[in-house]
């Protein structure tokens, strides 16, 4: 069974970090691109970043770049999405998804682009 599931989310004051964790089984990350949402409430999942194992690429929303890293570790078959310098704004749930695809080329941060999503984490940052 394909499956996704994230962990790590939490509450953190402003200015914190955290490494959030989405754990892969039923498929091998070599083969399909992850990327990375997010959705507070009231608004539409807005697309993070995209990352391919396959020729080891990494897209980055403009709102997210420099804040923001994604890195993975195969043999857990594991990727991980740091955030640094948290706002508030940042508040939502964050979810993972395994693309249709090796790449990230295309619409990678159109949610209809990924078919198999996790069941998101919470994180919420107070100021």
């Amino acid at each position: 069974e394909v499956q996704l599931v994230e962990s790590g989310g939490g509450l953190v004051q402003a200015g914190g970090s955290l490494r959030l964790s989405c754990a892969a089984s039923g498929f091998t990350l070599d083969d399909y691109a992850i990327g990375w949402f997010r959705q507070a409430p009231g608004s539409v999942r807005e697309g993070l970043s995209c990352f391919s194992a396959f020729d080891g690429s990494t897209y980055y929303a403009e709102s997210v770049k420099g804040r923001f890293t994604v890195s993975s570790d195969n043999a857990k078959n594991t990727v991980y999405l740091q955030i640094n310098s948290l706002k508030p704004e940042d508040t939502a749930v964050y979810y993972c998804a395994k693309a249709g695809r090796f790449d990230c080329k295309g619409s990678y941060y159109v949610p209809a682009e990924y078919e198999v999503w996790g069941q998101g984490t919470q994180v919420t940052v107070f100021s």
